[in-house]
């Protein structure tokens, strides 16, 4: 006489671990490995390499041909965001795009055009900041030329959006603001120490990289390496 009831409450647990989990709301990848990063695989470019620092183990890029590519986009999904890393630029070529979250058409794999990018400007051997996101409409770049750092020291950088605004900030020191209205980007790929498409690649070296989806203060903010 129970096994109906009992079918039933097995049907229904069944229904529960079908339904997808959340995504968790907060996720940190640690560079100090080159086979996983964050637990997903990396396809290597080039030959960047683990080294120890300061600031723990990290991955170097030689500003000519090394990558790192990961077939996940950490901030799918995410209506609100703050996107920070842990990072060295030491210098190179002018414009260096170092990391590059890229959203996909699940049909073809193809770039979509909406993404997010950490980059940096190098101006009389001093950095800048250059961060951009467009998703769903005008895309936002937020970058101030006369905000610049030395090389070669490690940095602390975030970007925040809140739903109607995006920030950047270096060492938990806001550089720049715009509004903008993004929408939640699909689900993509990640690349490491160049575009997506490989072009205006990174010197300098990668620590961390953690991804939230709200907004955090700078008080929330991971802390900035020491000097």
């Amino acid at each position: 006489m129970r096994l109906p009831h009992l079918a039933a409450g097995m049907l229904a647990l069944a229904a529960v671990l079908a339904v997808p989990a959340a995504e968790p709301q907060s996720v940190t990848w640690i560079f100090d490995r080159l086979d996983r990063i964050g637990g997903h695989p990396v396809t290597l470019l080039g030959h960047p390499r683990v080294i120890d620092t300061p600031a723990g183990k990290a991955v170097r890029f030689n500003g000519v041909d090394d990558a790192l590519f990961i077939d996940t986009h950490p901030l799918a999904g995410a209506a609100e965001f703050t996107w920070e890393a842990i990072f060295r630029p030491d210098g190179g070529r002018p414009e260096q795009r170092w990391f590059h979250l890229a959203e996909q058409d699940p049909q073809t794999g193809a770039d979509t055009g909406r993404r997010m990018l950490f980059e940096v400007r190098i101006i009389n051997g001093q950095w800048c900041l250059d961060s951009y996101v467009s998703s769903g409409g005008p895309g936002k770049a937020l970058m101030d030329r006369k905000a610049l750092h030395p090389l070669k020291q490690w940095y602390h950088v975030a970007a925040v959006y809140d739903g109607r605004e995006f920030r950047n900030y270096v060492n938990g020191v806001q550089e720049g603001a715009g509004e903008v209205h993004l929408t939640p980007q699909g689900a993509g790929h990640t690349s490491v120490g160049v575009r997506i498409n490989k072009v205006d690649y990174f010197m300098g070296a990668v620590r961390l990289s953690r991804f939230t989806r709200r907004a955090l203060t700078p008080a929330e903010f991971l802390k900035p390496p020491n000097p």
